[in-house]
């Protein structure tokens, strides 16, 4: 049987032949251009058996070696004496390690400026405090001014009112008040000996006295020197002697708190005096109960 005798066959060899042909291109024109093993590049090196030679003849054998000068070990001996001997020796010192003292400087230095700074630190905290507390001045200052002025703004109305006490006229001579103006403040009806100021004369300010088994001796009326009124609980602590240690207004039960009714009520109970116990708590707690009134 023939290989080519159909079409499909001649035509298959046809293309084999030519892809091998191809392939045979490439591998001789584009394949592998290296030697293996590869060619050696270098310097040739001159045969030899010592480090040093001269000299036209290349020898085949290694050669003798060449006699060596002997010293005598008792003139080298010598010589080292000698040299030992010249040499002078140098006392050892005790070296201060230069790392060492850098280290310790460097820690000194530091330890300084920690000090240095938190001493900065503790000025500006100082300052700052200071400062704090000058505001807090200024703002109390400008507080009592404006209470001030609102009090005085009141009792204008209340002279008003009750007919123009400051404008009354008279023969005494004299004056007795708080204000900046001429004339003897006060009511009609007062007590020339009364420190405050307002009010009809009837107003009262007696203290409503409140502890346990003990009884008030001293009873000291609060100053009433401003226009207001209406009722101040004050806690107080008493001690077993009957002295009030504090004192504390404008607790529970109170209707007026303005500042000048619970200054004045605590200066009264700080002052008031119970009878003393022996039997009785170190602190015992209790109240006192003050109404201040303009008018009956």
């Amino acid at each position: 049987m023939s290989l080519f005798d159909t079409k499909h066959k001649q035509k298959s060899s046809v293309i084999t032949t030519i892809l091998m042909a191809l392939l045979l291109f490439l591998i001789f024109n584009f394949g592998m251009k290296y030697l293996d093993p590869p060619e050696e590049i270098g310097i040739a090196v001159n045969f030899g058996t010592t480090a040093v030679g001269s000299g036209n003849i290349q020898p085949t054998e290694p050669i003798k070696a060449a006699p060596q000068e002997q010293v005598e070990e008792t003139e080298v001996e010598e010589e080292v004496v000698e040299e030992v001997e010249e040499t002078p020796v140098e006392e050892s010192k005790p070296e201060v390690s230069e790392e060492k003292v850098v280290t310790q400087e460097s820690e000194e230095s530091i330890r300084i400026k920690q000090a240095e700074i938190a001493k900065k630190k503790a000025e500006e905290a100082e300052k700052k405090k200071q400062r704090e507390a000058e505001r807090k001045e200024r703002a109390r200052k400008a507080a009592a001014e404006k209470l001030r002025k609102e009090q005085e703004a009141k009792r204008n109305k209340l002279d008003a009112l009750i007919g123009g006490v400051n404008n009354s006229s008279g023969t005494a001579s004299g004056g007795e008040g708080d204000d900046n103006q001429a004339g003897d403040k006060g009511n009609p009806n007062g007590d020339p000996n009364a420190s405050g100021y307002y009010g009809n004369g009837g107003g009262g300010t007696g203290g409503n006295y409140r502890l346990t088994n003990r009884k008030a001796l001293a009873k000291p009326k609060p100053t009433y020197d401003c226009n207001e009124e209406g009722k101040v609980v004050v806690q107080i602590s008493v001690d077993k002697t009957g002295k009030v240690i504090s004192a504390r207004p404008g607790v529970k039960g109170t209707t007026n708190s303005a500042s000048c009714l619970l200054r004045r009520a605590k200066e009264a109970a700080l002052k008031t005096r119970f009878n003393s116990d022996s039997k009785a708590p170190t602190k015992q707690v209790g109240s006192i109960i003050y109404n201040f009134t303009l008018s009956n």
